[in-house]
């Protein structure tokens, strides 16, 4: 039952993150506007990707366990871009690039970077996704924010504190799962709540 479970764990995780940004993509492209959607988010989340699927790489996990993070990290990419675009701000696209490669670079030259940089990994994914709510409340309007990517990137996370326990059993991965379930629960509601104040205004 166990390895049955298991595999449709990460087959439906793999699905869902292959189409996890997607609505987002879709509803910034076709306002052409990233507005309520938050700059600082989507890099605090892209640097939490590039450093845990690099933690994952370095201690040789299973690629079942985190095969998902490139198609996210690119899902990503290109929202940071129309962002840029849309924004005006498309000079700083080579810059992220820079600092990205770099970083990724960087992490596995020491044993001690990369195990520090997965335990920011956690304050890193949380800030990324409080800067969102924080977002969300300065406007009290959910503008282009997908409630879908949201309630998605909840599911991939209960999926994964199953599949952590079952396979590695790592604790840092297992709280960083824990803690990015909670504020990924509450995110989604708060885009539903503002989506339901404007529409009742």
């Amino acid at each position: 039952m166990a390895p049955t479970l298991l595999e449709l764990a990460h087959w439906s995780t793999w699905a869902v993150c292959a189409v996890i940004k997607l609505p987002q993509l879709a509803a910034v492209l076709a306002a052409r506007s990233a507005r309520g959607v938050s700059v600082g988010s989507v890099l605090c989340k892209t640097t939490n990707f590039l450093v845990f699927l690099r933690y994952q790489i370095y201690y040789g996990y299973p690629l079942q366990t985190y095969l998902e993070y490139p198609i996210i990290i690119a899902q990503d990419v290109i929202l940071l871009l129309f962002i840029l675009r849309f924004n005006g701000n498309m000079k700083r696209a080579l810059f992220y690039a820079v600092t990205f490669w770099g970083g990724w670079y960087m992490l596995t030259l020491r044993k001690w970077i990369i195990d520090l940089a997965m335990n920011l990994c956690t304050f890193i994914s949380a800030a990324s996704k409080l800067a969102q709510l924080r977002c969300l409340w300065q406007t009290k309007d959910s503008g282009q924010v997908s409630a879908l990517t949201w309630s998605m990137s909840a599911y991939t996370c209960a999926t994964r504190i199953f599949t952590t326990v079952v396979t590695t059993n790592d604790v840092a991965v297992l709280i960083r799962f824990i803690i990015m379930l909670i504020l990924n629960i509450w995110v989604t509601a708060t885009i539903l709540h503002y989506r339901k104040t404007k529409k009742t205004d």
